[in-house]
């Protein structure tokens, strides 16, 4: 539940179809995530934004996409990461460098 300033939000469905569904959240508005799935929460307004949120448990854990598929230790291949996106390794080269450490 927002309780102050604006919230861009959304979750994107599994496997099927992708689909991406979101809202902009104002004062008072409320959005529910379904468990387990990939979603966000980005303040697109101007001013701070100050929201709750309730989790089905005391300690849900929380897998950070990104973390997960280029800082993994150890890596991914490459060529599995090139494949599941569709890009050049050098992009891959490129994100696994912001999120990989030699001491992981």
């Amino acid at each position: 539940m927002v309780l102050d300033g604006t919230l861009y939000v959304g979750f994107v469905t599994p496997n099927t179809d992708n689909r991406l569904f979101t809202k902009v959240l104002y004062p008072r508005d409320v959005f529910v995530f379904p468990q387990g799935l990939i979603h966000f929460q980005f303040n697109n307004g101007k001013t701070n934004a100050v929201a709750l949120a309730a989790l089905n448990s005391q300690n849900p854990g929380t897998i950070t996409v990104a973390n997960a598929m280029f800082g993994s230790n150890p890596r991914i291949s490459d060529d599995v990461l090139v494949e599941a996106f569709q890009v050049d390794k050098k992009v891959i080269d490129y994100l696994q460098a912001q999120f990989w450490w030699p001491n992981n």
